[in-house]
Parts: structure tokens; C-alpha cells; sequence
């Protein structure tokens, strides 16, 4: 069973930086990926971006590629995602996810969820 947890939202200015972490406890399978997507209000839930947990190979969604860097620490079974030149389009809960999936970009490809931590980008 493996269980994540987001931290680091918050509301913030347009321009402002933020980094998000994901904890991951319980076991942790090599080979896996782990990815944030994001979800505003009355939005489907997006892909932003997805990194392996053994090699660190990324993915970016195009509109994030830039100012979106996400990174783990595999030591502190952790993934963070550094938000730089925050818009307030970028207003969302963001979500961790883990799966076997290869740097999935669709949702249903990954099996485990954190419950998500709020963005707030204001202008």
C-alpha cells in the first residue's frame, strides 16, 4: 500500500514561485513513475508533469514546460514540483499520483492519489 501526500500550496501573487512536495510512505517499486496533474473548478483533471522514480526521466505538459520543474528526492521517497512565474491560470488543486505507467500522462494510468493541496494564484 502506498499512500501520498501533498504540502506547499497557498495563495500567492501572479509572478510568485512555489514548491510543491509530494510524501510517499509505504513501499515504493522501482520502475514506477510519479506525476502532479491539476484540476480547477469545472475543469477536467490535466496532466502537468511526470518523472520516473528510478531514473528521473521527465514529462511536461506543453503549457507548463518552462517554469515547471519537478525533481524527487528518492532518498526522502519525495517529489517536489517548482512552480516559477506563477498565472493566475495556474489556479488548481494540484494532485500527486504514482503507476507502473512510464511517464503516464493520463490520469487513469496511475492507481495511487494524494488528496491534493490548493494553488491560488492571484493577479
Amino acid at each position: 500500500q502506498v499512500q501520498l501526500e501533498e504540502s506547499g500550496g497557498g495563495l500567492v501573487q501572479a509572478g510568485d514561485s512555489l514548491r510543491l512536495s509530494c510524501a510517499a510512505s509505504g513501499r515504493t517499486f522501482s520502475g514506477w513513475s510519479m506525476a502532479w496533474f491539476r484540476q480547477a473548478p469545472g475543469n477536467e483533471r490535466e496532466f502537468v508533469a511526470a518523472i520516473t522514480w528510478s531514473g528521473g526521466s521527465t514529462n511536461y505538459a506543453d503549457s507548463m514546460k518552462g517554469r515547471f520543474t519537478i525533481s524527487r528526492d528518492n532518498a526522502k521517497n519525495t517529489v517536489y514540483l517548482q512552480m516559477n512565474s506563477l498565472k493566475p491560470e495556474d489556479t488548481a488543486v494540484y494532485y500527486c499520483a504514482a503507476g507502473r505507467w512510464s511517464l503516464a500522462t493520463i490520469a487513469a494510468r496511475y492507481v495511487y492519489w494524494g488528496q491534493g493541496t490548493q494553488v491560488t494564484v492571484s493577479s
